[in-house]
């Protein structure tokens, strides 16, 4: 079988048993910032196995892209050395939510493996969980296996085995595995030792766990108890590239149809074949194949190479690949052109690797680029670094080489290497430190960024939390209005403690049983407005998401009291909701006008939607031109002209998008989506706001436009009354130049221009003069004057003023061409600063040189400085010191031509 053949089988299998067939979700695992990339099938239905999140289906079955590059599931070191381990791979799986559990799951996985992909029984053997102090041994599950082989293949491991948590906190449970016996000519390294091989505990080859059926029962929190899921699930999968390596009868991973094709586009380049062994070129090749996929994926899910967070691993792994690629001989970039076999391997079974394919292999060939410029760049600093530590004890700090590592992208395994090529020793502790640093900033960063509201221990009642969870977050009434009478079901005070009721002056959070307030989402800002009661007011400052409670309302109270089961009437600000939809509908256009002018690779890459702006972040590697701005702004305004009609429409998920609809970023959709689309030009997946027709949005203008991340651009916007007032105050301005310059508007450009003409030209005339003056000195007649012997070479030290480093520089030249033969020093103050140049004519720059005259003498004036040996130049902070410096120079030279 084909891996394509397995992989359609697989999901085929499973919808005849009633499952619905989800696509793969993002690498990047939105809303859910305990995960640096999705690492396994069920991250996307997390919130559904915790009971927080219902979907129309309680089976589900994926292909699912994975990453496992940090934590726990890290597998970046073994990727090259092993045969079967991956930085990116996907996942095959199957779940239930509350459906079927282990008595179904099992016999599925058994049926799967023995009767469609027909894999003898006999080579079968799987593991349960044995239990331990926390969570009994799995006997249910072992009493299943029982009726379908024998007992002697029924092994029991512990939790590092056989107990699967996602992360440290979330959904986890027993899981039961199942292993492949590859037969006994495979080397064991336990026989070779003269000892016994441990069957699926011995780390051989002979047997390669290709199941794990996991047996979701418990919710992990952070303090590591397990609170039981509200319904058991079940979530199974196995790693593709395993599997088919077994199906496909081959040990290595490497040696399937998911590699061939790859390795052998590598190979053409490097002029050499992958042959399977241990051997160096062999490895590189494993590592530059399996990063390859992994930058290849993960940019097309929108990931850019920076340096942090995800950025920073896509970097590394980038990187990584580079450098075994120069180990391959490939000195020139490469790695861009190998995304058409990407492409067309994979295309069929993720389509945004087609759409993607221009942006991923230019922003490959932009870090290929980058990476090229860091080796030119830091191998200086590299080998000043290591010429230090030879001069001293031999050690070479370690926060110096992982500045190098860390900032300047220098790979890690070069600095060793180089480190051992000189004979020299790395501070490794020293490394660490800065190592463990990185990262407590990397998870600092990746820590939940929302509002104290959301991250704060919330204090409530039984009955009055029992209400909240009861009536959940589904009372959003904003879609139709932007004003209702409704209840106040709960009242918290500012520390989040329940209370019955708040007063003037006071803050909190208030809790409706329905609500016309805008949760913030999708980039779009929380609504603002008022709550009104019978006895008191209280201005909406802000919504927040507790779990699933109903939305709780910032509030600060103006006048009297807001107490709890009060009717009350919520009103939304209409002034700055209809801002908002303003720019929320003006952001869709915009996105399908950068998709039109620029091409289909942009993709969405962060919003803000607010009242006042609105700010767009998209996937694209070159600033864009004035002219493309200049029609992508003519576009919008072209389509607000039309005054389409918005349409709203509620439809299944993967319907939608199959139908076109664009996903955006950073949202997290459900069964059900709702469908935002302007007939003709834009159709996009999304739970804001917006204007009944593009007319109502009035002026659309692009305020800027500029890069926020490599391959990352931003275009802030703005519209409405906003955008017309922009537009008077430009032309008040414009007006006010005009009769500044006493020129018409469309003469200014021309008449500014001159006038930078005029400007320049009076600029040279006063430096030549200035020159002119400084090359006769007063009271001499002639430059000359300026002249001494020292050591039989001529010598003109001087003070100048008057002449920027340009003209200093021209001075300098001009001296040398009068003297012919000596050396030249002058200094100039400015602005409590000062500027030294040196020039020594050719004929001294080995006796004399003009860097090491200005190192000695720059710190006579505070400073310091280097250069060329004809030429350099250095700053002071000392002018006062200036008369010392010029007196110094003559024993400076002195004794470098006496030396």
């Amino acid at each position: 079988m084909t891996s394509k053949e397995i992989r359609s089988s697989f999901l085929a299998f499973f919808e005849k048993q009633g499952h619905r067939v989800v696509p793969s979700s993002p690498l990047v695992p939105h809303e859910d910032p305990t995960l640096l990339f999705t690492n396994a099938g069920m991250n996307q239905f997390k919130d559904t196995l915790l009971g927080k999140d219902t979907r129309s289906y309680t089976r589900a079955t994926t292909v699912q892209k994975c990453m496992r590059v940090s934590g726990k599931h890290n597998d970046l070191d073994n990727v090259g050395p092993s045969f079967r381990h991956h930085t990116f791979f996907e996942m095959l799986g199957n779940f239930s939510f509350g459906d079927y559990f282990k008595r179904e799951a099992i016999p599925f996985a058994w049926s799967l493996l023995t009767d469609v992909w027909q894999i003898p029984k006999d080579r079968l053997t799987v593991t349960i969980f044995k239990g331990d102090a926390a969570v009994p041994r799995d006997a249910e599950a072992y009493d299943i296996w029982k009726v379908l082989l024998p007992a002697g293949r029924i092994g029991e491991l512990g939790a590092d085995d056989n107990f699967w948590t996602m992360g440290d906190t979330g959904p986890c449970g027993r899981s039961s595995e199942i292993y492949f016996f590859r037969g006994a000519s495979v080397a064991c390294g336990e026989e070779l030792a003269g000892r016994t091989c441990r069957g699926v505990e011995c780390s051989c080859d002979r047997y390669v766990e290709i199941w794990n059926n996991v047996f979701m029962e418990f919710d992990r929190q952070a303090d590591g108890k397990l609170i039981p899921l509200p319904a058991p699930s079940i979530d199974t999968g196995m790693g593709f590239e395993r599997v088919t390596a077994v199906l496909q009868g081959h040990l290595s991973n490497y040696d399937t149809d998911l590699f061939t094709p790859i390795l052998s586009a590598i190979g053409e380049r490097a002029g050499t074949t992958h042959r399977g062994t241990m051997e160096p070129s062999d490895v590189s090749m494993r590592v530059v194949a399996d990063h390859l996929r992994a930058m290849t994926f993960l940019i097309a899910d929108g990931v850019v190479p920076s340096n942090e967070w995800r950025g920073y691993v896509l970097r590394k792994i980038m990187r990584r690949a580079m450098r075994h690629g120069k180990q391959l001989g490939l000195q020139e970039p490469f790695l861009h052109t190998m995304v058409d076999t990407m492409v067309r391997e994979f295309g069929d079974a993720y389509p945004e690797l087609r759409t993607g394919r221009d942006i991923v292999a230019q922003v490959i060939r932009t870090e290929e680029e980058r990476f090229d410029a860091v080796l030119t760049s830091g191998l200086p600093r590299l080998e000043e670094i290591l010429d230090k530590a030879a001069a001293g004890n031999g050690l070479v700090p370690g926060e110096a080489a992982f500045k190098l590592y860390d900032t300047h992208g220098v790979p890690r395994d070069f600095i060793e290497d180089m480190i051992e090529t000189r004979k020299l020793r790395l501070d490794q502790e020293g490394f660490d430190r800065a190592m463990e640093a990185q990262r407590e900033k990397a998870r600092a960063k990746s820590a939940f960024k929302g509002s104290d509201a959301k991250d704060a221990t919330w204090t409530a009642s039984d009955p009055v939390r029992a209400e909240l969870e009861s009536t959940g977050d589904k009372a959003f009434r904003g879609y139709e209005t932007t004003k209702i009478n409704t209840q106040i079901l709960a009242i918290f005070n500012g520390e989040r403690q329940e209370v019955p009721s708040l007063i003037t002056g006071q803050d909190g959070y208030v809790a409706l049983t329905e609500t016309p307030f805008y949760l913030e989402a999708g980039g779009q800002v929380s609504d603002a407005g008022t709550i009104a009661g019978p006895r008191g007011e209280a201005r909406v400052t802000a919504v927040v998401r507790i779990g699933n409670w109903p939305r709780l309302h910032s509030v600060h109270v103006t006048s009297g009291e807001l107490s709890r089961r009060d009717l009350v009437s919520a009103d939304v600000s209409a002034l700055l909701r209809d801002a908002t939809r303003r720019n929320h509908t003006a952001t869709h256009l915009l996105h399908a006008a950068l998709r039109h002018v620029l091409g289909q690779h942009v993709k969405q890459a962060g919003s803000l939607v607010a009242p006042d702006r609105l700010r767009f972040d998209f996937v694209h590697v070159s600033a864009v031109t004035r002219e493309q701005l200049l029609e992508i702004e003519r576009i919008v305004n072209e389509q607000i002209l039309r005054n389409t009609a918005v349409q709203t429409d509620v439809k299944n998920t993967q319907e939608a998008i199959a139908a076109g609809a664009m996903a955006l970023f950073g949202e997290k959709y459900g069964d059900l989506v709702r469908v935002v689309s302007v007939p003709g030009f834009s159709v996009e997946l999304c739970g804001g706001t917006h204007v009944r027709a593009t007319g109502d949005i009035g002026l659309f203008a692009i305020a800027s436009e500029g890069g926020v991340a490599a391959g990352v651009r931003r275009i802030e916007a703005i519209t409405g009354l906003d955008s017309l007032a922009s537009f008077q105050r430009q032309r008040d301005e414009l007006g006010v130049l005009s009769a500044a310059l006493n020129s018409r508007p469309g003469e200014l450009a021309a008449r500014i221009s001159a006038l930078q003409d005029e400007s320049k030209r009076l600029v040279r005339e006063l430096q030549q003069a200035k020159m002119k003056a400084a090359l006769t000195p007063a009271g001499s007649g002639s430059a000359e004057g300026d002249v001494a012997e020292v050591a039989g070479v001529k010598l003109v030290a001087r003070q100048v003023s008057g002449l920027d480093k340009d003209g200093l520089r021209a001075l300098v030249d001009q001296h040398r061409g009068q003297i012919k033969s000596g050396v030249v020093v002058l200094v100039s103050p400015s602005d409590g600063k000062v500027s030294i140049v040196v020039g020594v004519t050719p004929d001294l720059t080995k006796k004399a040189p003009a860097g090491q005259i200005v190192k000695q003498l720059a710190p006579i004036v505070g400073g310091g400085g280097g250069g060329r040996p004809d030429f350099a130049e250095a700053g002071g902070k000392d002018p006062s010191k200036i008369g010392e410096l010029l007196a110094a120079s003559r024993d400076v030279i002195e004794k470098m031509l006496s030396a």
